[in-house]
């Protein structure tokens, strides 16, 4: 049974996830019923790099997949693209992976981008791409209260009540903050990161940007360990999946 790589982008506004759930229809359920006549009218298991929450956007989530039928992956991208209208989910590329290749394990990096709208008028063209925040932020302070993040430390001041990582030790390799216009953009990459530790640093960054506490308090909070004393878990609807980094190169088309 061949597995195949799919580069996926997605608005995650209409679903409650990636991951199948019994309250509402995910990214996979769309992806997998999509692939079912592909596998002789059976569900196809699909793994994903990354497990967005709900709302959560994606330009570069990769995912995994076996089907009982060997096609050329344009082939391939064509059929799921075609049956997987009118969901805002669409296979940009295909790759032929090894058998023993996973979307999520063989990862070794991952990157979001979380947009900020900062001004007095709310959004109408980003309307669910956006954080509106109408009052001034000082970007300069957030990047760095950013950059005393950085490394490798316990983030349990900043992963989900409801986490199931087996420990909150992570190392945090990249969290940017710039002005872009009326836009404050964050990135950030790590090996993995913890369930809602992306949404949960951009709330307590922007506590700084709002002048609320000083710029040594995010990582006073990061040092606390304790959820909290930390600022608020910011709204989906501003981040984005970027990529996905793997050793190997696959040859997508």
């Amino acid at each position: 049974m061949p597995r195949y790589a799919l580069l996926l982008e997605y608005d995650g506004t209409p679903f409650v996830g990636w991951q199948r759930q019994i309250n509402g229809l995910s990214i996979q359920q769309v992806l997998e019923e999509a692939g079912a006549p592909l596998n002789g009218g059976e569900l196809p298991e699909t793994v994903a790099s990354g497990r967005t929450d709900a709302g959560v956007h994606a330009e570069g989530q990769v995912v995994h997949i076996d089907l009982a039928l060997d096609l050329p992956p344009e082939r391939l991208r064509e059929a799921l693209n075609t049956r997987s209208r009118p969901h805002p989910v669409s296979v940009v590329s295909v790759a032929r992976a090894p058998a023993e290749w996973s979307a999520r394990f063989s990862a070794q990096g991952r990157a979001y981008r979380y947009r900020i709208l900062n001004r007095r008028a709310r959004p109408a063209l980003d309307l669910g791409r956006v954080w509106h925040v109408p009052q001034a932020l000082d970007a300069g302070a957030m990047h760095a209260a950013a950059q005393m993040l950085l490394g490798r430390h316990d983030f349990s001041a900043y992963r989900a009540a409801t986490c199931q990582a087996k420990h909150a030790l992570r190392t945090l390799d990249q969290l940017d903050v710039a002005r872009l216009g009326d836009e404050v953009v964050i990135h950030t990459a790590a090996r993995s990161f913890l369930h809602h530790q992306v949404r949960n640093m951009v709330g307590t960054l922007v506590e700084v940007g709002l002048g609320r506490k000083p710029v040594t308090w995010p990582r006073q909070v990061l040092e606390g360990g304790d959820r909290t004393r930390a600022g608020q878990t910011a709204p989906a609807d501003g981040l984005t999946f970027l990529r996905a980094e793997y050793p190997e190169a696959l040859d997508w088309c």
